[in-house]
């Protein structure tokens, strides 16, 4: 991987980094611009179609060519990081480690080895080390990938040669995520106002389109009565806790919000809460996603099911499609 190609589809590498470094020149002349301005219009689009979730293997090269391409990779990393915003960059890693996936699969058997090789997996060996295999599968929420669902020989989890090449796209996702936010000077993020506040009113829309205001009437069953045991000061096992921190996140509550909810527990601690829900909110570097409907069954989590339970197959999905059922309802009434 020598050619401006490659580097294009997988600028995450090192050799894409000083690629840059030896074509861009000073920053703030090039940020000024009329090519800097073109290079942040497509770097904007790029963000804007991470928060849009669109298909990356659809979205073309953002600019006229592989150059631009990657020059816009780094732009729109500044972006985010001025932005600083936990949501944004967690997407961004996202849409990036797809991409770079829509082409690792289509390369051929040597050269994905090669690619696989540079983040830190053998595609030759069947087997990851126990810790690098817990590392990876975190953010992972199908059952498959849990390592109970797994065969552990020696310290090692044993994988299917499709499962390794999946895993590729978690490891250039984690790579993604480790360096961002990048320390951006004052200065520039000024230059790139403009385009941020476009950003963050997208970012702000989109929160708004898939969750809304809080809607407590909307929550599932499973998460209403995490909430009403906890009130009535009963502890939780660390899975409910974990379940019920993941999903207010997940919806918009502030951390603040989040630890208030557990304060009437019996073993309520201020500093071990806060630090349990800041992990889990992503201050560590991992934002967590609510445990499916799968999960909570298995952890005997699910209760109460009504209706609504059948249609869904997440908490989430759950609490996004009774939202959009009582706004109905409301407008209906109001006619």
């Amino acid at each position: 991987m020598v050619d401006v190609q490659d580097l294009a589809r997988y600028p995450f590498l090192e050799e894409a980094q000083d690629y840059v470094r030896n074509e861009s020149g000073t920053l703030n002349l090039i940020l000024r611009s009329e090519l800097g301005k073109s290079l942040l219009e497509h770097a904007s689009r790029r963000v804007r179609d991470t928060l849009a979730q669109k298909n990356p293997a659809e979205c073309g090269v953002y600019g006229r060519d592989a150059k631009e391409d990657i020059f816009t990779y780094v732009l729109a990393r500044m972006l985010v990081s001025c932005i600083n915003d936990r949501m944004l960059i967690e997407r961004l890693s996202q849409f990036e480690a797809r991409r770079a996936y829509s082409w690792f699969v289509r390369e051929d058997r040597e050269r994905m080895v090669r690619i696989a090789e540079r983040v830190g997996i053998d595609l030759e060996r069947p087997t990851l080390p126990v810790v690098a295999y817990v590392g990876l599968i975190g953010p992972l929420n199908d059952e498959r990938w849990r390592l109970v669902n797994r065969r552990v020989e020696n310290g090692h989890v044993s994988l299917l040669p499709e499962e390794m090449q999946e895993l590729v796209e978690e490891r250039i996702r984690a790579i993604i995520r480790e360096r961002l936010p990048l320390t951006v000077p004052e200065e520039v993020c000024r230059i790139l106002r403009p385009y941020t506040d476009e950003i963050a009113a997208a970012l702000q829309q989109r929160a708004l389109e898939e969750f809304g205001e809080v809607d407590e009437s909307s929550f599932p069953p499973c998460i209403a009565a995490l909430i009403k045991a906890v009130t009535a000061g009963t502890n939780l096992p660390h899975v409910g806790r974990f379940a019920l921190t993941a999903f207010l996140h997940n919806i918009g509550l502030s951390t603040t919000q989040i630890v208030a909810v557990f304060q009437r527990a019996p073993d309520f601690d201020l500093s071990m809460t806060m630090y349990q829900v800041e992990h889990i909110s992503g201050r560590a570097g991992t934002e967590y996603t609510a445990p499916s409907c799968a999960t909570m069954r298995t952890h005997g989590l699910c209760v109460r099911r009504d209706e609504a339970c059948e249609k869904v197959s997440h908490p989430l999905s759950y609490y996004k499609w009774k939202k959009k059922q009582n706004l109905y309802k409301v407008r209906k009434s109001s006619r």
